[in-house]
């Protein structure tokens, strides 16, 4: 078996306010987050509106990708403006943007 694999199926995970939303991912009523990210940022508050925390998660593996890949520095605005566009279009739109001559790593078979 592999690394974290015990045979029981995941569930999903649960959040400590109860807030659930229809994630926009998903396409169904799931746990979201606990609290609207970028407090005061209106994508923040729409995504705790739609993102459930699965999704959430799945995002933040994305957004490590697009970071390494570009080799992003979010001290810099520009660099906080283009995570926020690729986070908009991940939840919202057609999906962030894989980076030019973007190869996925192989899977351990």
């Amino acid at each position: 078996m592999g690394c974290g694999s015990s045979g029981i199926p995941m569930q999903p995970e649960e959040n400590t306010s109860g807030h659930k939303v229809i994630c926009v991912k998903f396409g169904k009523e799931m746990p979201g987050l606990d609290e609207a990210p970028f407090d005061g940022h209106p994508l923040g508050q729409k995504i705790y509106e739609n993102v459930s925390k699965e999704a959430w998660k799945l995002w933040l593996e994305q957004m490590k990708m697009i970071m390494n890949e570009y080799r992003l520095n979010l001290g810099t605005p520009e660099s906080q403006e283009f995570i926020l566009q690729q986070m908009d279009s991940y939840f919202f739109g057609e999906g962030a943007a894989l980076p030019p001559g973007y190869v996925a790593p192989k899977s351990k078979s």
